[in-house]
């Protein structure tokens, strides 16, 4: 196993925070959203049959091949159906992706969308309209998704592997982001939540 980016002594244990070098794509998970990409060199996003980003917005705004429309008044008409976010791509010594765009102009760009219908925020959400208020929630989710995706292509995903006296008795992975906010708050709770059945299967022990 490679050396981990973290140690911690917790409470008897031992505590290692390792890159998780194999993991899950967060587009795997069960998204909102579906982010649909076209890129030369790279497979991004979820699967699609769009071979360009004009055949996605005329197929989402539920426009004909035949009409002469620029791809800002496709947007407009496919943002009546659902919730679009322009998706940019920097590409420079690793991969990088979010939805406001980045200030490199030579090694960034567009590189597709990532979107919702009305429809499915209606269902998922259990109403019958879609307010302001939750057009803004929906597309927080959206980027939410982005942000997740953004760490899986830059490799902050990290697993914990507790030990006590030298041997592993636990471990997790799959951890996306910031170790120190989700990772490691795990492992110490892992270690505590068995401490305290440990405490309750004595005491039931003592009682019988």
């Amino acid at each position: 196993m490679h050396d981990p980016v973290f140690e911690e002594a917790y409470h008897g244990h031992a505590i290692k925070i390792f890159q998780d070098l194999d993991p899950e794509s967060p587009r795997e998970w069960s998204n909102l959203g579906t982010l649909i990409c076209w890129h030369r060199r790279y497979r991004l996003g979820d699967s699609h049959q769009f071979d360009s980003p004009e055949a996605f917005l005329r197929d989402l705004a539920g426009v004909s091949d035949q009409s002469d429309l620029s791809m800002e008044q496709l947007r407009e008409r496919a943002e009546r159906k659902a919730i679009i976010l322009p998706v940019f791509l920097y590409d420079h010594s690793g991969l990088a992706i979010n939805t406001i765009g980045f200030h490199c102009p030579w090694d960034s760009g567009q590189v597709g969308y990532v979107y919702v219908t009305l429809e499915a925020v209606r269902e998922e959400f259990g109403v019958k309209r879609v307010t302001k208020a939750l057009r803004e929630k929906a597309a927080d989710i959206l980027r939410g998704e982005i942000v997740s995706y953004d760490a899986y292509l830059g490799g902050r995903v990290y697993g914990y592997v507790i030990e006590q006296d030298g041997e592993e008795i636990d471990a997790c992975w799959g951890f996306i982001d910031d170790y120190e906010s989700h990772c490691l708050p795990e492992a110490r709770d892992a270690i505590v939540t068995s401490e305290r059945a440990d405490v309750q299967e004595n005491r039931s022990e003592l009682t019988l």
